[in-house]
């Protein structure tokens, strides 16, 4: 958990708007995704480095992070986000294979919870999560967005709407 110190935020473009990264000099508490026009904005220390991350797998050069992820989250959350970090670049999982993954295979719906409540989009990659009857449900930032992030990634969405 983060302490209550100064909040850093930076902001690079993706796709058709913004992803916002908020953090401390040394943590990553959140990134969101707006379409809202903001001006793109570097930070310091760990949140400059994971804007540039990010503009890198924007640019199609990075396909993983390396960052300090610290939010305000339960220690189920946390163990699930940990196991998303997992999932291949361009590669589709489900509900229940974080659950088995994580020791808790009857977990599939707190899975679906936690994906829900995810502070930290993209990073881990939760729109790379679909139902178990190859439904692509269950993002925060709306089915449209996860479409255009799998398309992005390169995956073949046939048979998953």
């Amino acid at each position: 958990m983060v302490e209550q110190t100064e909040r850093i935020v930076g902001v690079c473009s993706f796709l058709h708007g913004f992803l916002v990264v908020t953090g401390t000099a040394d943590a990553i508490i959140s990134v969101d995704f707006t379409t809202e026009q903001i001006k793109e904005v570097q930070g310091v220390k760990e949140v400059a480095k994971a804007v540039k991350q990010l503009s890198e797998y924007a640019n199609k050069r990075r396909t993983t992070f390396e960052l300090n992820i610290q939010p305000d989250v339960t220690p189920f959350f946390k163990e699930v986000y940990q196991e998303l970090s997992k999932i291949p670049y361009g590669e589709l999982w489900t509900y229940k294979d974080i659950a088995h993954a994580i020791g808790r295979p009857k977990a599939a719906r707190a899975v679906g919870m936690a994906m829900n409540k995810n502070p930290c989009m993209i990073i881990w990659p939760c729109h790379r999560v679909v139902g178990v009857n190859r439904k692509l449900v269950g993002f925060a930032g709306g089915i449209d967005f996860k479409v255009q992030l799998l398309e992005f990634e390169g995956v073949n969405l046939d048979g998953y709407r």
